[in-house]
């Protein structure tokens, strides 16, 4: 079989394989994409030169690795359309909830894999999470790294719902990111400063932070209390945010997109 990639979905994480794939070597014409929407197809073909398909076809037959990269809604019904073409491929799934057991029993295969990506991937900062089920082999595995690479770091899991727990921490991470961000520009913004400043320093602030953690061995917490002195501004801060309860709330919101994709998968996983 040939080293053929397609794509069903052909938006923005597809996007960030994509050309990841290519910066590191992989042709555009070895690449397929099945993408209904016009606008994405222009912009496949814009930024790397692929003229995505409108249908999917017996040309998918050619694929060793098939990516879906759709709505978890979406699912079941474009692989019912697929599925015929695609039987002999490894299969790469990118849609948060749905389950491999789902996926296996609408692909016809059970050479399946899930990840869980975050929007950091665009840019090749991202940390997915994935998990095989018990038919994928050793060399497939390899296969599907390589396949991920180019978007940032990755990690196995020897559960598979553990991936509800990462869609919770990593996979909605940046918006939690994003958010404390409005928040600080928020006060930043109230205590007199521009928002074009307050929107500068916190966004070097969350750089920044993240750096220092990326370089270091130490836990947060310590990373925390070094700049913390007993008595400053910043204990006043964080005091301020236990007195009323933030972390607590904060794993609790946690906890609830948990749920959320075990009940999408639920949801849209059914036969």
């Amino acid at each position: 079989m040939s080293e053929r990639i397609a794509f069903i979905g052909g938006g923005n994480m597809a996007g960030a394989i994509i050309g990841g794939l290519i910066s590191q070597g992989t042709p555009a014409g070895e690449i397929d994409v099945v993408e209904p929407y016009a606008d994405a197809q222009a912009q496949l073909k814009s930024l790397y030169g692929i003229t995505a398909q409108a249908q999917p076809g017996a040309f998918l037959m050619q694929a060793s690795v098939v990516v879906w990269a759709i709505k978890p809604q979406t699912f079941r019904e474009a692989a019912l359309q697929v599925r015929f073409h695609t039987k002999n491929a490894l299969h790469l799934s990118v849609a948060a909830g749905i389950r491999s057991d789902s996926i296996a029993r609408w692909v016809a295969t059970e050479r399946v894999v899930r990840a869980m990506p975050n929007t950091p991937a665009l840019i090749g900062k991202g940390i997915t999470a994935l998990y095989a089920r018990p038919a994928v082999q050793p060399e497939e595995r390899a296969r599907i790294e390589k396949v991920i690479a180019p978007t940032g770091q990755f990690l196995w899991l020897d559960a598979e719902e553990l991936l509800d727990a990462v869609t919770a921490l990593s996979g909605s991470g940046p918006a939690y990111m994003f958010y404390f961000m409005e928040a600080m520009i928020d006060a930043g913004a109230a205590m007199g400063l521009s928002r074009d400043q307050a929107y500068k320093l916190a966004k070097a602030t969350f750089i920044g932070a993240g750096e220092l953690a990326h370089s270091s061995n130490e836990p947060p917490e310590i990373l925390r209390a070094r700049v913390t002195s007993k008595g400053g501004t910043t204990h006043a801060a964080i005091s301020s945010m236990e007195d009323d309860d933030v972390k607590t709330r904060f794993v609790r919101a946690m906890h609830a997109a948990r749920r959320r994709a075990k009940e999408m998968g639920d949801e849209f996983g059914g036969s």
